[in-house]
């Protein structure tokens, strides 16, 4: 097949999961319900948390961040998804392709980040707790949240200039539910060498370093718990951590698992069942987590339930 220049390239053609017509009113029904759940969980989150004063700290302004971020990283890919099964069509302009990378680069770096970053917060508040306040102080929250969208913004900008100098053919098709810049890459005419060599460059800054953050900060975190002679201090402090360190496990735990069932199996249908897993499972997942082994934001939900039922 001739290739063509990208100007020329309209669309590309999503292949979804399974092309069997009587699956796909199944399809749109679990996803559309996933969608919905990882919505208004997340919107539930963040509304308890601006409702209520006593939540006004900065490890429940990193939460409210998280939920609106995956919230938004889930809109990235299900919606147009939705869209195409539901007009039995597999296309996505060239345009919105790009953007589809772009912002699903961008929520997922943040998601990174702020998680990162909430391990930090953890740190300071189990390790320093006389100086927390003074350490997290309000300006240091937002400039740490804006640092990290400042981030992410330009590496994924970056990605997107260099993706737009490639080639590709007429009618390419995408293994995937949605655009995915590994799967781009792969189907591209033209030479990818600078775009992996940009992959690879960012790979330490995005990925190792925060990982090497949140393993520092809880390496930090036991190393204290071990001092403390109480038990029940010990279990309270690590009490607060639980919810954060679920999250993170759940998150790192399916990118690892897409990661190694795409160099394991090199099949694009498995790659596209393990990569729902934290996509959608996992933004849908973290509401649930943080209100069920949290006991402030469980009261705070069942108080804003309660007044915003009484309204009614």
């Amino acid at each position: 097949m001739e290739a063509e220049n990208h100007t020329e390239v309209s669309e590309f053609f999503l292949l979804g999961f399974s092309e069997d017509p009587e699956l796909q009113p199944f399809l749109f029904g679990l996803f559309l319900s996933m969608y919905l759940v990882t919505a208004l969980g997340n919107l539930l989150i963040i509304l308890a948390i601006s409702s209520h004063s006593h939540l006004h700290t900065p490890m429940y302004f990193f939460l409210s961040i998280l939920s609106f971020v995956d919230i938004c990283f889930t809109s990235t890919t299900v919606p147009k998804m939705l869209v195409n099964i539901q007009a039995q069509s597999k296309d996505i302009s060239y345009a919105g392709c790009l953007t589809q990378v772009f912002f699903f680069m961008m929520f997922g770096g943040l998601d990174n980040f702020l998680l990162t970053v909430m391990a930090y917060d953890r740190y300071v508040a189990i390790c320093h707790p006389l100086h927390y306040t003074v350490i997290m102080n309000p300006r240091l929250c937002i400039l740490l949240v804006l640092m990290s969208w400042f981030i992410i913004f330009w590496v994924a900008l970056v990605h997107i200039l260099l993706m737009m100098r490639l080639t590709f053919s007429t009618g390419t098709e995408i293994p995937h539910f949605f655009c995915e810049l590994a799967q781009l890459l792969e189907v591209a005419c033209s030479d990818t060498l600078i775009n992996n060599l940009f992959v690879y460059v960012m790979t330490a800054p995005l990925c190792l370093f925060p990982i090497t953050g949140i393993l520092f900060s809880y390496s930090k975190i036991v190393s204290s718990l071990m001092k403390m002679s109480s038990t029940a201090g010990k279990y309270k402090a690590f009490s607060t951590c639980g919810s954060h360190l679920s999250v993170v496990l759940l998150f790192y735990g399916t990118s690892l698992g897409v990661y190694l069932s795409s160099a394991v199996t090199h099949s694009s249908q498995g790659t596209s069942v393990t990569s729902v897993m934290y996509t959608v499972v996992t933004p849908m997942l973290n509401p649930f987590i943080y209100s069920l082994r949290n006991k402030d934001v469980k009261g705070a939900l069942g108080r804003f339930i309660c007044r915003t039922d009484s309204y009614l």
